[in-house]
């Protein structure tokens, strides 16, 4: 196999809907464990270091990127780490606004600076670190419905919603609002090291949306509509990673918030080539590949699901390919650069 010569412009032309010269790999997340195992070079605890520590990880992480033939750095620093109090979504921990007095007290003016102190060092050095031809996909991570769940929980937000509309209907404004000005300063900041912005947010499970589609498009579209607008105007492309059965309002999300891109797929909700057929006129589709398929399948199944993806996909949208989620610790060291062979075989590479 040739040395890899990365072009970001690649992704840039699959998130723009346009068909790329080279299709390009892409992961959401890739967990820098997982990456330790394949350089076999431990890295991972050195980002919550010093300095030094944090460019010596930056290498690897970012040689990661290159050395497994991708044209992107995926990099994303949470906002739900950045709110006091939070934790509803991914520990499960009590909400900490439960009514209009909690609303009302909470700091949300102060969100912005706490996520730039905690977080743009990172931003940064990973800037410093890209390899030649490289840029980064990702920004302030978690989106609207996620970061709402992650103060109040989702079984809270639902009773919300009948008790008490006027809280329920102030938290996506507010949320929106601290979104806005976090993204603001990333983007005067940082938009030069990034080709692709992006934000993940969960809005459905497998058979339907987690909220009904009329209260995701009041409250939920407009808040997106203003980000992705602001992100348009630094001439960056926008990639939504949403999981879950969400198609009662992808015509929305295309139409109305102005995504240019979508990722995460999953197998039993829908096959990817439904996604390509419902969608590959108007928007760029990134992934294909079912994480499950990455933990249980053999060598042999997955090599056909990639020449299989990639072979249906490659000439009808733009088009990234990966994991339909992200490549956690239990993913198959051998499956996975199984994926990543047979996708650079089939670019002749």
């Amino acid at each position: 196999m040739h040395e890899f010569i990365p072009n970001y412009k690649h992704i840039i032309d699959a998130a723009n809907n346009r068909i790329p010269e080279r299709i390009p790999l892409y992961e959401h997340i890739i967990s820098d464990v997982f990456m330790e195992r394949i350089l076999n070079k431990k890295f991972a605890e050195l980002l919550n270091g010093d300095e030094n520590d944090k460019k010596e990880y930056f290498k690897n992480y970012n040689d990661f990127f290159k050395k497994m033939g991708y044209d992107t750095v995926s990099f994303e620093q949470c906002i739900g780490p950045a709110m006091p109090g939070s934790g509803s979504l991914g520990k499960h921990v009590p909400g900490v606004i439960k009514d209009m007095d909690d609303f009302t007290r909470y700091p949300w003016d102060e969100i912005p600076l706490i996520y730039e102190q905690k977080f743009h060092k990172d931003f940064e050095i990973l800037g410093e670190m890209l390899p030649e031809g490289m840029k980064a996909i990702g920004g302030p991570g978690n989106g609207v419905f996620e970061l709402v769940q992650d103060v109040t929980g989702y079984e809270n937000l639902c009773i919300m919603y009948y008790e008490d509309p006027e809280l329920f209907e102030g938290l996506f404004q507010k949320v929106g609002d601290m979104m806005y000005s976090i993204w603001k300063s990333f983007l005067e900041k940082y938009s030069d090291i990034y080709a692709v912005c992006r934000f993940g947010d969960d809005l459905g499970f497998k058979s339907s949306t987690l909220l009904s589609p009329d209260t995701i498009r009041k409250y939920i579209i407009p808040q997106y509509k203003r980000l992705i607008d602001l992100i348009h105007s630094y001439n960056k492309p926008f990639l939504l990673h949403s999981c879950g059965n969400i198609f009662e309002v992808m015509d929305d999300i295309i139409n109305i918030a102005g995504i240019d891109a979508k990722h995460s797929n999953e197998d039993q909700i829908a096959p990817f080539k439904t996604w390509v057929d419902r969608y590959g006129d108007r928007i760029g589709l990134f992934g294909g590949i079912d994480t499950d398929n990455l933990c249980r399948k053999s060598k042999e199944e997955v090599k056909e699901i990639v020449r299989d993806v990639f072979t249906y996909t490659k000439n009808k949208c733009g088009f990234a390919i990966g994991s339909g989620n992200s490549i956690p610790d239990y993913v198959s060291e051998e499956l996975y650069l199984t994926m990543i062979e047979t996708v650079r075989n089939l670019r002749g590479e």
